[in-house]
This record gives C-alpha cells, sequence and structure tokens, in this order.
C-alpha cells in the first residue's frame, strides 16, 4: 500500500494557496496547487501544474501516467483508446497486449484466467445508499409490479454489490483508490479472478434483485462485464425472477459498450449511474487526470434519449451524479450540468453528493451544508424536477459559498 496522510481538515483548518493567482483559501487545494478560477481562465497553465500529482502517484503506484498513444495495439473500451504495446497494459491497468492480442490482465499470468476478471462480490442489503436511491425500485417500488415484487422497500432482499479493479480515470479523491494498487500485486490479482459462472450463481440467490457492477469501473472488463450481465438477464428470464442490471460508471465507455450497458438496464428495470464529475474540461482534467468531458456529456445523452424513445419508462435508465467537490466543484460547475440535463429532459434525476476527503484530496473539507443547499436550487432554477442531495451526514459548516 502507498501511506496517505490523515485528512487535513480533522486538525484544524488549512489555507491552500493557489500557485498562479497567490489566493488562499481552505477550499483551494495544495494538493492540486491552483484554484478552480485559474482552472477555468488559465487552463494550460493550471493543467501544467494540476497534472502533476496524477504523474507523481501514477508512478509510484508503477501505472502509466498517461494514456498511451504508440507502440502497440489500439484499445477502444474508452475515451484513453490506449496504443497498448507487448507485455504492457493500458491506462486503467487492466487491458494487456499478450502476444500480439488485448486481452484482461489475469490473461498474463495464466491461460486459465483469460476468461477472469478482478472482480469481487457482496451482498449489500435493502434498503441501500445506492446512488440511484431516491428513484431505485429497491428503495420506492418503483416498477411495480414489473421489475419489484413489493410497494415499497425490498426489505429482506439485497443487491449484489460487484466491485471491479481497474478505472480510465485517476480521481484525486477515489473512495476506493486501493483497487489501483492491488493491480500491481499478482497474488491479489490471481486471487481476485472471478468467472462469469460464478458471478452468475451468485445472482441467481433469491434474495437478490439487484445486481450492481461499480468499483473502480466496470468498463475495462468490457467483454467479461457485458458477457456476465447478458447471461444473469437470460437466466433471470428463464427462472422467472427479478433481477435488475445497473451499473455505476465514469461515463467514458465507447459509445457502443455504453449502449449496450444501457439496454441490459433497460431490459431488466435497471439504472445506468454515471457520476459526471465536473462541466468545464479543464476542472474535470483535474480531479480526474483525463480530457473525458465531451465523452461524458455525450454519453449521458446517449443514455437518456434512450429512456426518451422508450417512453420515459419508471424507473428511470439514467441517473447523474455530481460530487461536490469543495472549490472545485463549485455552483458554476452545477449550473453547467443542470442546464445541459434539463435541455436534454427535465425529468433526469441529478443526484448532489457530499465530499469526504481521500486518497490524494485529503487537504479539503467535506461539503458544506450551505454549498449543497445552493447546489440544489441551482439545479431546480435550471428547470431540473428530479434533484436530490446524496450523503447529507457528512455536510457541515465547514465553509462558506458565495
Amino acid at each position: 500500500m502507498i501511506p496517505v496522510s490523515p485528512p487535513h481538515w480533522m486538525v484544524g483548518s488549512v489555507m491552500g494557496k493557489c500557485l498562479l493567482c497567490g489566493r488562499e483559501d481552505n477550499t483551494i487545494s495544495s494538493v492540486i496547487g491552483v484554484c478552480v478560477e485559474c482552472l477555468r481562465r488559465r487552463p494550460n497553465e493550471a493543467l501544467s501544474r494540476a497534472m502533476r500529482v496524477h504523474s507523481e502517484w501514477r508512478s509510484r503506484a508503477k501505472l502509466p501516467l498517461e494514456p498511451l498513444r504508440t507502440g502497440g495495439i489500439q484499445c477502444s473500451f474508452c475515451v484513453n483508446r490506449c496504443v497498448i504495446g507487448e507485455g504492457g497494459y493500458g491506462y486503467c491497468g487492466i487491458v494487456s497486449n499478450s502476444g500480439g492480442r488485448l486481452v484482461l490482465r489475469p490473461g498474463l499470468y495464466s491461460e486459465k484466467l483469460s476468461m477472469h476478471a478482478v472482480v469481487s462480490w457482496y451482498l449489500d442489503p435493502h434498503p441501500t445508499n445506492c446512488v440511484a436511491a431516491p428513484v431505485c425500485p429497491a428503495n420506492t417500488g418503483a416498477g411495480y409490479p414489473r421489475w419489484t415484487n413489493t410497494h415499497g422497500v425490498e426489505r429482506g432482499m439485497y443487491n449484489l454489490a460487484v466491485f471491479f479493479a481497474g478505472c480510465g480515470l485517476d480521481c484525486l479523491y477515489c473512495q476506493n483508490w486501493e483497487h489501483k494498487t492491488m493491480l500491481t500485486r499478482r497474488e491479489t490479482i490471481v486471487s481476485s479472478s472471478r468467472s462469469v459462472e460464478e458471478l452468475v450463481e451468485a445472482a441467481m440467490d433469491p434474495s437478490v434483485t439487484c445486481v450492481c457492477f461499480f468499483g473502480g469501473d466496470p468498463t475495462p472488463h468490457a467483454p467479461w462485464v457485458l458477457r456476465a450481465a447478458r447471461a444473469i438477464r437470460e437466466e433471470a428470464r428463464r427462472r422467472g425472477l427479478v433481477k435488475r442490471v445497473c451499473w455505476e460508471t465514469n461515463g467514458i465507455a465507447n459509445p457502443a459498450i455504453m449502449r449496450e450497458m444501457a439496454r441490459l438496464s433497460l431490459d431488466t428495470g435497471g439504472i445506468v449511474k454515471i457520476d459526471v464529475k465536473a462541466w468545464t474540461p479543464s476542472v474535470y482534467k483535474a480531479l480526474t487526470g483525463v480530457d473525458a468531458a465531451q465523452r461524458v456529456r455525450e454519453n449521458v445523452k446517449l443514455v437518456a434519449e434512450m429512456w426518451l424513445e422508450a417512453g420515459k419508462p419508471e424507473p428511470p435508465l439514467l441517473v447523474t451524479s455530481l460530487l461536490l467537490v469543495p472549490g472545485y466543484v463549485d455552483l458554476e460547475e452545477v449550473r453547467g450540468w443542470a442546464e445541459y440535463l434539463a435541455s436534454i429532459d427535465p425529468d433526469i434525476p441529478f443526484i448532489l453528493l457530499a465530499f469526504h476527503p481521500d486518497h490524494l484530496l485529503r487537504d479539503l473539507p467535506p461539503t458544506s451544508k450551505e454549498h449543497a443547499v445552493k447546489a440544489a436550487r441551482i439545479a431546480k432554477e435550471a428547470g431540473l424536477r428530479r434533484v436530490f442531495i446524496g450523503n447529507s451526514w457528512l455536510l457541515g459548516e465547514w465553509y462558506n459559498v458565495d
């Protein structure tokens, strides 16, 4: 494990300083080194500084410093489109080049593992703290009787939470950052390698009503996870069981993959949950390490239009979420996303999530209640009808919002 220091906000208020404009505030991260205004107004200079932390971290974690561009076979699973050399692997740490063909990384160690994924799963009881909880059948009865057996909360039933290692982004605040370091340990990769058949068997537990693929992110495992999701759908149909297929994803997948993910959710009453990160491309890249803001917008629209074409069934096919990172995902970032979503359809659910310091971004406080309340108001003023605040127990009086 790469050591990470305790959050600074736990031991007192720390003032960060922007190295470009000199502004000081407790919502400016010294890890990033620049403020959000400089990221928006002076993106080239600001990103030159902000990207250093990504490179330093990934170098220590033995992961590619940036999406690869020359010297091998191109992977098309996500927006990064890495060109992977023999024996190497993509930015995600999962897709590798073995013998001139792209395989999932476990295949490097054993032919037996070539159809396996680096994945684990567990039972999460309903009602659960799912991003889509405000509109999910498990919590609300939405879609009854086709997609749930109850009018309300599915008490006594479970979500099968399927967690993947690997991700096409490098979020500084990743809540599950250990999945990155496990990819550098052969024994962990092999012990965490599971087959499609094992997952399907677990999903057929009668107490499981939804299967949610998250991580990390499921996208680097696209061939494996789509095969597994199809098998779960077909076996559930054969047995007459409710098995909603859901995704928690960063939204940077190849649109063809995203469309298939959404189709599987539409077929089963599941939900595609896309974490949109930020609106401004330079802010997005500073936080995630990757230039993917436009791809996320395209995939959000793609899934939303699939929902509209289907007649807007309940539960909604698409749920979007935005983490309110203090000082960076400010009200301007919220407004950008809210106006975009409302222009597609005002009924797209928008979940505003409270931030908790983690991974490398531990010198910022949690989200202030004022920040969340004003963000929700702005989203509604933009025309969205289903706006929710998530992780509200994290909110406090940490900072003021102008």
